[in-house]
């Protein structure tokens, strides 16, 4: 009995020591910029939760005052108010710049009005045609142009990242751009000549050489 009693004595005294040196901790724990250590905020917070409302408000000393009212006008000037401004940025305005759509729907409209007079012209028609009117001229170069952009043959100028640097792509002699080389057909004919050539000197006999 004695040695149990001892044991129970034992442990009480440990587990004492032990709490003490856990609310020592606790006590002596950083602020971290607030008037409370952390033990002390960590009970405040399980006693807040554990409470219907917070033991102590935030707000508390805290005064709210009524919000004021509204400036009014003296009675008398009620009925002088100043008028808003009419905004400016509306179709309403001269100065309001008409957009491509709303000219060509006006203008369609206005050419419907006028479809049964003979010497009126609509300004889209005029555009229309002087826009699409192109000279054989200028459709050769233009078809030439797309040929060379889509060949890559063109070395004025560096029209695109992959091109190489326009020095790069000078020749020493321009001449040369223009030299095709020999036809296919005037080498089919001396490949042609060379092997009957070939052929009339071989004798029976060489191939026992």
């Amino acid at each position: 009995m004695r040695a149990m009693h001892r044991v129970r004595v034992g442990v009480s005294l440990t587990a004492l020591v032990v709490g003490c040196g856990l609310m020592a901790g606790c006590m002596s724990s950083p602020r971290y910029g607030t008037d409370k250590t952390a033990g002390e905020q960590l009970f405040d917070d399980l006693s807040d939760i554990a409470s219907v409302s917070a033991a102590t408000p935030k707000d508390k000393g805290v005064k709210y005052p009524n919000r004021p009212g509204l400036v009014l006008p003296a009675q008398q000037n009620r009925e002088d108010l100043t008028s808003p401004q009419q905004s400016l940025a509306s179709k309403d305005n001269p100065a309001w710049v008409e957009s491509p759509e709303e000219a060509r729907k006006r203008l369609a409209d206005e050419a419907d009005q006028n479809k049964n007079d003979v010497n009126y012209r609509s300004p889209l028609a005029q555009a229309d045609s002087g826009r699409n009117r192109v000279t054989e001229q200028q459709q050769t170069a233009a078809y030439r142009a797309a040929r060379q952009d889509q060949a890559g043959t063109y070395i004025d100028q560096r029209r695109y990242l992959i091109d190489p640097p326009q020095q790069y792509r000078q020749v020493s002699d321009p001449t040369a751009l223009n030299d095709l080389g020999t036809p296919e057909s005037k080498k089919e004919k001396k490949r042609k000549k060379d092997a009957e050539a070939a052929q009339q000197t071989s004798s029976w006999w060489k191939p026992f050489q």
